[in-house]
């Protein structure tokens, strides 16, 4: 053959070749499995959050779960994390999602990414902002306009920047879902449905392989044609009937676990969740031999820092830990578990595991007990927590009607009657949305309890009531759940009107805070209400993780060098420590300050104490239990 004329064929023998640069995920439904660039494959994965994790420890948690074995992460992305304020955008530091994406593509970690617009995770209102419910009549999660609006203009700016790291585009992932659970959902608007999936593939394009989760139960209206079919369930379900159902959905193609639960979620006044390891390991080893794919959720659960825990209700409101230790392979900390070990080997029988040991747990610090020194009453900083003063109405405003996404809220007002007996003072139709402490009277009034104070006072009197956002539902009926006092409160027959309402906003209060020393005031023998204590302590010796405890203290809030721990609910538990990353601290020589909003009581003497171990097991009081089984739990919350 002449050269030339070689030349002239050779991009067109070039078309009939296997190409080598082609990258592809797809669905073999021939031989029910998934291709990678044309090779048979299976994901074994696990499920881990940026958003719960310090992006200093990115890298490490990631290689630590790809030398466990995994080949793929499942994460979520949580719109209220990113978008905080309509058109409002966020992806620095902590919510930066391309590092991140990065982070797991140096892990040699392929990525199933789940955008939502709604997520569950148990995060604060399931990943949806809160400034959705400035327009009280909308409806989450439907083919309501205001929403669609919404979804469309965040969708536009997340999903562009997603589209370089996908799997036939050079990037690490492989596949995407849409929306979560749906099927769990009430509205099952297919609409909807249609809507989001048509959004991701103008797009996306048509070569990303878009998915479906969904329980058992929730697979009639979750699942939609063109979207492929997975489902969820645990060590406890029974495998092989579940994928039968799944089969009715999706007859041919892999099967896939996107939720295989190695724990489960804690509750403030239950206990802590914990699911066996031979229970575990069982039921991935079974499926693994089906040769289905699978993600466990969670491998590394993480911590709801600050504000961000979500809720749960059935028939009462269940919010959600400050840990979310799940009982995972790899510990809140970061530490490999011996449930990560046995999870390993199973692993290890059916695909390569990297070379080399997994890295020891990092290292751990105890200090104290160290006495905190009070600050002041929370009233007492009021011009400070709410610089632009109160909005003044007749009837209370809901948070969100004042633009308040997260914390405290205080309203006030002034007694127009003389009370000389004990009054009752409650909020009726469950009109008080989370916790409310009554100032002066020292009382506790809280969601879902049935319970009313008895107060006295004389015309003019002050009344402050402070309440607090316990996090927004994040499953459950997850209707929309307003916060803040939705009804106006109950003087014996009197409804309280004429009301100071002042957003609060501590988080800024206590950073500003963290880089001065206020003079100490004088410490009273008893303090009780909602207080300001703090401390400044040096590490001596070399700085490592360590466990918040705070024995004594009732509820509150806690920050370390400006940073919001979260919440701490002693007196309730089962929680009774928090995680407190390394990296917040600082090393030798420098001064840590750790600060508290005490809400309730303060013990005698006022100290807390840093362990080299965490105690997520210990409900101290049990003034506070609903009993219902195991059984039930399970029900209650999706991911």
């Amino acid at each position: 053959m002449p050269p030339c004329l070689l030349s002239l064929l050779l991009p067109f023998l070039t078309l009939l070749l296997p190409q080598a640069d082609t990258r592809s995920f797809v669905v073999d439904r021939d031989h029910n499995r998934f291709l990678l660039d044309g090779v048979p494959f299976r994901y074994v994965s696990g499920s881990l959050h940026y958003f719960r994790v310090p992006r200093v420890l990115w890298a490490d948690r990631l290689f630590k779960m790809r030398m466990s074995g995994l080949n793929a992460i499942q994460f979520y992305v949580p719109w209220n994390y990113h978008e905080p304020e309509p058109g409002v955008y966020n992806f620095n530091g902590s919510r930066d999602l391309t590092a991140f994406l990065n982070e797991a593509n140096k892990a040699n970690l392929l990525v199933i990414l789940r955008p939502g617009p709604y997520i569950c995770a148990e995060w604060e209102m399931g990943g949806l902002p809160s400034w959705l419910l400035r327009k009280p009549k909308i409806h989450l999660r439907t083919s309501d306009p205001d929403f669609l609006a919404a979804v469309d203009s965040w969708f536009h700016v997340l999903l562009p920047k997603i589209y370089p790291w996908l799997y036939h585009n050079g990037g690490n992932i492989i596949s995407i879902q849409v929306e979560n659970e749906y099927g769990s959902y009430k509205a099952c608007d297919f609409s909807y449905m249609r809507h989001l999936a048509g959004l991701f593939r103008t797009i996306l394009g048509d070569k990303i392989l878009l998915f479906t989760t969904d329980g058992p139960e929730g697979l009639k209206c979750g699942t939609l044609q063109g979207l492929y079919t997975t489902v969820d369930f645990g060590p406890a379900d029974n495998m092989t009937k579940i994928f039968n159902q799944l089969r009715k959905y999706e007859p041919h193609g892999p099967l896939v676990n996107s939720e295989y639960y190695t724990g489960w979620l804690d509750y403030w006044g239950q206990n802590h969740s914990t699911r066996s390891i031979p229970a575990v390991t069982k039921g991935l080893e079974n499926m693994l031999k089906l040769g289905a794919s699978v993600n466990m959720y969670m491998f590394h659960g993480g911590t709801n820092f600050g504000y961000w825990n979500g809720a749960d209700e059935k028939g009462y409101f269940l919010p959600i830990t400050t840990s979310y230790d799940y009982d995972a392979p790899l510990s809140e900390a970061g530490d490999p578990t011996p449930k990560l070990f046995a999870l390993r080997n199973v692993i290890s029988k059916f695909q390569e595991i990297p070379l080399g040991p997994l890295p020891p747990p990092s290292p751990k610090m105890m200090l104290g007990p160290l006495t905190l020194h009070l600050d002041g009453s929370l009233l007492a900083f009021l011009d400070f927590l709410c610089p632009q003063g109160p909005i003044r109405s007749i009837l209370p405003m809901t948070f969100e009607a004042v633009k308040q996404d997260h914390g405290f809220v205080l309203y006030r007002t002034h007694l127009v009657n003389t009370f000389t007996e004990p009054t009752s003072f409650w909020v009726p139709n469950d009109g008080l949305h989370d916790r409310a402490y009554v100032m002066v009277f020292q009382g506790v009034l809280e969601r879902n309890m049935k319970h009313r104070l008895f107060l006295t006072g004389k015309m003019g009197d002050k009344l402050d009531v402070l309440v607090e956002n316990m996090g927004r539902l994040s499953f459950g009926s997850n209707s929309s759940d307003f916060k803040g006092l939705l009804e106006p409160p109950l003087m014996g027959h009197v409804v309280l009107t004429q009301w100071l309402i002042f957003p609060l906003k501590i988080d800024s209060l206590v950073k500003w805070w963290f880089h001065i020393q206020l003079p100490r005031r004088s410490q009273p023998s008893t303090s009780s209400g909602p207080t300001f204590y703090s401390a400044s302590f040096p590490i001596l010796g070399s700085v490592g993780d360590t466990f918040l405890y705070l024995p004594g203290w009732s509820k509150g809030q806690v920050w370390i060098n400006g940073f919001n721990l979260g919440r701490y609910w002693t007196k309730r538990g089962p929680q009774q420590t928090l995680y407190v990353p390394r990296p917040l601290l600082f090393p030798r020589g420098t001064f840590n300050k750790i600060t508290l909003l005490e809400l309730e009581n303060v013990p005698p003497r006022p100290q807390i104490q840093f362990l080299d171990k965490p105690i997520l097991n210990s409900t101290l009081y049990r003034t506070y239990l609903y009993s219902f089984s195991a059984g039930e739990q399970m029900e209650l919350s999706g991911h």
